[in-house]
């Protein structure tokens, strides 16, 4: 049976829509920082065999911050959290956005630029390209003028 009509029960609600995930940009800070925190405490492992008898050797490398491993961690959507940096009704929340973020690209490069993490998947993740232009002059074909002259020894 349908609601009858012109009622006004959805007015008697205490409250609309879902809470927010976080209450202040200090309870965010906050759990973007236990994320941080579990990263270093938690570095991936890698297994090599050495030596001609094939002894296993354990090696910590240390785990890169990502904004995908920091929603997992929260438990949140990826679009949840970009809500936080871009939305008007979250614009008490930017500046930590823009931190978290800041922090998250500086340790992916600054550990790529020293060899710690794959400088190509880096780079990618990252928006960084090396551009080349393939183009002539007013963005035209490329012109290519050869000079050839024989110098047949007279």
């Amino acid at each position: 049976m349908a609601a009858p009509k012109d009622n006004s029960f959805w007015q008697q609600r205490s409250k609309h829509g879902r809470d927010k995930l976080f209450s202040s940009p200090k309870v965010l800070w906050e759990a973007a920082s236990e994320y941080f925190i579990w990263c270093e405490e938690n570095p991936l492992t890698q297994q090599n065999w050495v030596g001609k008898d094939g002894d296993e050797v354990s090696k910590e490398l240390m785990r890169p911050f990502t904004l995908s491993g920091l929603c997992v961690f929260l438990d949140c959507e990826e679009q949840t959290l970009k809500n936080y940096g871009t939305k008007e009704e979250y614009k008490d929340f930017f500046g930590v956005y823009t931190r978290i973020c800041q922090i998250v690209r500086t340790q992916k490069f600054e550990g790529a630029a020293v060899g710690l993490f794959n400088a190509n998947i880096i780079a990618r993740d990252l928006g960084l390209v090396e551009k080349n232009e393939h183009t002539g002059k007013d963005g035209g074909p490329i012109e290519q003028k050869f000079d050839i002259t024989l110098n047949l020894g007279k």
